[in-house]
């Protein structure tokens, strides 16, 4: 990967300093002396906020969410969303995840890497379904984004949006909702 030495002590520290501040006050100077990197290193590789926030929505450990392979499309669903619950409810990546999408609303260059981020986890979530389909617990082309779209909402709306808590089962019982429906 090209970039800086310094790119993942530099991802963590814009994610973090946008939790901890917001797109607006956040500063690529607050980041360089963050990650203890000149504000040169930064602007040469990542010429705005924008960019440096898109390179570390896709390359940073703190919103990394594995794809699972549990053998079972339930089983893979579950943690799945299991570890998206983790993620938007945890205090930094939770709170740097819902900054960047508030940022994104008002911001287009931001909203355009959000894409790139989505089609990107769309892309490894399409495995999971490849993996269903083949061992007939989907039919052959099942609609990965709707699937998808569906339990990560469930879990934006209820968590970021209403700022409700998530119980442990939350991911279970999204999951049979979807798969099941609700009779």
């Amino acid at each position: 990967m090209s970039g800086p030495r310094r790119r993942r002590e530099i991802f963590d520290a814009a994610l973090r300093d946008l939790a901890g501040r917001g797109f607006d006050a956040m500063t690529i100077e607050g980041v360089a002396e963050r990650a203890g990197v000149n504000k040169t290193t930064i602007y040469r590789w990542w010429p705005s906020k924008a960019a440096l926030l898109g390179a570390a929505l896709m390359d940073a450990p703190l919103l990394d969410l594995p794809m699972p392979d549990t053998g079972t499309l339930r089983g893979d669903l579950t943690a799945l969303v299991d570890g998206l619950v983790r993620l938007v409810t945890g205090d930094e990546a939770g709170g740097a995840a819902r900054a960047a999408l508030a940022a994104a609303a008002g911001n287009p260059e931001l909203a355009a890497h959000f894409r790139t981020f989505f089609a990107d986890r769309l892309a490894r979530e399409q495995a999971i379904v490849d993996r269903a389909v083949r061992r007939g617990e989907l039919p052959p082309g099942a609609d990965t984004m709707l699937l998808m779209d569906l339990l990560a909402g469930a879990v934006w709306m209820r968590a970021a949006f209403r700022d409700e808590p998530l119980p442990p089962d939350f991911a279970a019982r999204a999951v049979s909702a979807v798969l099941d429906g609700l009779s």
